[in-house]
């Protein structure tokens, strides 16, 4: 069986998630080959498909929103993703499971709905939404007007994972904001999600995550999907797959037609968003932080802090202050090793200028500092940006 070292993993991380190279590429194609992208808060998605597609503007995201073609829902891991509006129908019956087990042990809201009948919930839950999109409080009093003993953000929390509910704009709209409101996934697209998961679909959702993150392993594919027990399903699935090991050993699965770059094909610097996938869908993440720690970019809050690719590795995080009209992008180098080099440097530089035209393109003056980072004495590689948006 081949062994894949951690550059080999992260070149094919990398070009499965479309980030070696921007693609000519409708959003809507992106968000279903990524099988959906984190999306607790609104802004990051569009600040991941701007890395990964030529072109990508913010109204073709925000137009999927409003014309239903996209939604955001709960799913993966029990965290809101952006998803089409095909797969919350085809993978919201899938991870159900994960759903109800998060629910059992949400600690702040599961005493809430603990010894109530999951259908009595729904149907009151689709009752208070039949005329019209609630704000979670909205929803949580309705439903507290029945169960008057319980607390109704445990309700409404609790709704949300037991019916497939999405935040309908103009939350998510970039630009737009506004509150979550909710509607069933049902009333909001006009068609019903399967009351069971389809034959064979774990199955497909399983190949699918290959393609965007693989090769993986059996713990890789639980810890993205939230799911438990998928050792059978790999199993039944391994006549059509290919194997290979990591640098530990631990066996890894792979769909035979994805592509596996040479290790030392040149990857380019990436701005990756709050909550990225990429950050969040193995079990053994090395093959994209390297040598940062976890801790550096998963805060207690709950918050994945946005991130730098340097060499298809985590190498720093950044982040846009806006005051008084200006935009400044703040690039922070992270990890052990040596800090990043003056080329380095200006590459990330020159990306985050990029960055600030489609991030803050309203703003006056924009510039972009990066520090050294590293042992040695810190210095800032700055870039500005002339009024056509040219770094400078």
């Amino acid at each position: 069986m081949p062994t894949l070292q951690r550059r080999a993993l992260n070149r094919a991380l990398i070009e499965r998630q479309l980030l070696l190279r921007r693609h000519r590429m409708a959003a809507t194609t992106a968000v279903g080959h990524l099988v959906g992208m984190q999306a607790q808060a609104p802004d990051p998605p569009y600040v991941g498909l701007w890395s990964r597609l030529a072109g990508f503007r913010h109204e073709e995201l925000a137009g999927l929103l409003t014309s239903r073609e996209a939604v955001r829902v709960t799913l993966l891991r029990a965290t809101v993703h952006l998803v089409t509006a095909e797969d919350c129908l085809a993978l919201r019956p899938l991870v159900q499971p994960a759903l109800d087990r998060d629910l059992r042990a949400a600690t702040r809201y599961a005493k809430a709905s603990a010894g109530l009948p999951p259908d009595a919930l729904r149907r009151a839950a689709r009752a208070a939404l039949a005329d019209g999109p609630l704000t979670p409080g909205e929803l949580g009093s309705a439903l507290a007007a029945r169960w008057a003993d319980r607390d109704p953000a445990g309700l409404a929390y609790a709704v949300r994972n037991l019916l497939p509910l999405v935040q309908v704009p103009p939350r998510g709209v970039w630009g737009v904001g506004g509150r979550t409101r909710y509607a069933t996934a049902e009333s909001w697209l006009g068609r019903p999600t399967a009351a069971t998961p389809p034959p064979g679909g774990v199955d497909t959702m399983v190949t699918r995550y290959l393609r965007a993150y693989g090769p993986a392993s059996v713990k890789d594919v639980q810890t993205w999907s939230g799911l438990t027990r998928l050792r059978e399903v790999l199993e039944r699935l391994r006549p059509v797959l290919r194997t290979f090991r990591d640098e530990q050993g631990a066996e890894l699965f792979d769909v035979p037609e994805a592509p596996l770059p040479d290790a030392d094909t040149p990857a380019p610097v990436r701005f990756l968003p709050e909550f990225d996938n990429i950050l969040l869908s193995h079990a053994d993440r090395v093959r994209v932080l390297g040598d940062v720690p976890r801790s550096a970019l998963f805060t207690r809050n709950g918050t994945i802090r946005a991130t730098v690719l340097v060499d298809g590795f985590v190498r720093g995080t950044w982040s846009v202050v806006q005051e008084r009209g200006a935009a400044t992008l703040c690039v922070e180098p992270l990890g052990q090793g040596a800090p990043l080099s003056r080329p380095e440097r200006d590459a990330v530089a020159e990306e985050g200028a990029r960055l600030l035209e489609f991030a803050a393109a309203g703003a006056g003056p924009r510039d972009v500092r990066v520090a050294s980072g590293g042992p040695a004495p810190r210095s800032t590689v700055r870039a500005t940006i002339d009024e056509r948006g040219n770094p400078s």
